[in-house]
């Protein structure tokens, strides 16, 4: 696939960009091609979230930029610095809150983001930590042992951790995995605090409706392509359908003649008719539906029209196997 099709939005200016992703490929020893040709721009200060089916892969790729997994072929570079040529500089740069709960279970909170910070060359700098810790609700848990946190409390600090060394660049490889509602909602919070302080962040996520409430653009892998990328309600609006949902009167056997070659669907019971019209376009169709029921003497009692949301997209998009 070209790199065209796998971000069709104009170029950002290089300052603008803090991840850079060019050609990059992943192919296992006996042959499983993980990743192919990915082009992939991420931009200062957004929220990219890249959806995907399981196996899709969404984890080769962040692990294959956070210097975790090397690549076959291609190139990466953090902040300007070269994943592999430059390591340290590059994965200072970066945070990562992986999927899995990770943590060491005897330590406290407090003990772990330190020395996490100092992993990384970080000065310790306690006022620093403390600011962490309250921004995520931890404080008042800095001294228990992780093992007697909930698994909400343990995903906060695998986040704390991930900032411990103060990187421009957060990775979270399925945030919500595993929590209630109630935390998701919490999380998506800090998630925009965090973006709001000018911290860059990319997220995978099965949860689309965590992608239709916070990110900026959205990637859509599948079977090892980025098949897109794009600003999400430019997404939405290019890929949206919009429908017409008639309740009619009197239910119908079948669709008539009459309305041969318009994009409607019957239900099963006959009773409710769908037209699905293109919102792009000038002429939406629904003044030629209406003039052409009333010539067919079809009555209906109620009519409303409803959205296509990013699940209906994303679905579709994959289902294709391509981008539009």
């Amino acid at each position: 696939m070209s790199s065209a099709l796998a971000n069709p939005l104009p170029a950002p200016q290089e300052a603008d960009v803090v991840v850079s992703v060019r050609g990059l490929g992943k192919t296992y020893t006996g042959g499983f091609e993980a990743l192919r040709n990915i082009n992939l721009d991420i931009r200062r200060g957004e929220i990219l979230a890249l959806l995907g089916p399981n196996g899709a892969g969404k984890t080769t790729l962040i692990s294959i930029i956070c210097g975790i997994v090397n690549a076959s072929v291609g190139q990466v570079t953090a902040e300007g610095h070269d994943i592999a040529r430059d390591y340290r500089a590059a994965r200072s740069a970066i945070g990562l809150v992986p999927q899995e709960l990770h943590t060491d279970a005897f330590e406290s909170v407090l003990a772990t983001l330190r020395f996490s910070r100092g992993l990384f060359g970080k000065p310790a700098d306690a006022a620093r930590l403390e600011q962490i810790l309250r921004d995520l609700s931890l404080w008042e848990k800095r001294n228990s042992k992780i093992m007697t946190l909930s698994g909400g409390m343990k995903r906060r600090v695998m986040i704390a951790k991930a900032l411990a060394h103060d990187p421009k660049i957060l990775f979270l490889d399925e945030p919500s995995a595993g929590v209630d509602v109630e935390l998701r909602h919490d999380m998506w919070q800090m998630v925009r605090r965090l973006r709001e302080g000018g911290t860059t962040i990319i997220l995978t996520t099965h949860y689309i409706e965590e992608a239709e409430e916070m990110a900026d653009r959205i990637g859509v892998v599948n079977k090892g392509e980025l098949i897109l990328v794009e600003d999400k309600h430019t997404l939405m609006r290019k890929l949206g359908k919009k429908q017409l949902t008639l309740t009619l009167q009197q239910p119908m056997q079948a669709i008539p003649q009459g309305l041969a070659g318009l994009p409607l669907e019957l239900s099963d019971d006959g009773l409710t008719l769908v037209f699905t019209f293109d919102t792009q376009s000038e002429e939406t169709g629904i003044a030629d539906l209406l003039r052409r029921l009333g010539e067919q003497g079809i009555d209906f009692k109620d009519l409303r029209t409803s959205e296509s949301s990013l699940e209906d997209i994303f679905v579709n998009l994959v289902r294709k196997g391509n981008a539009p």
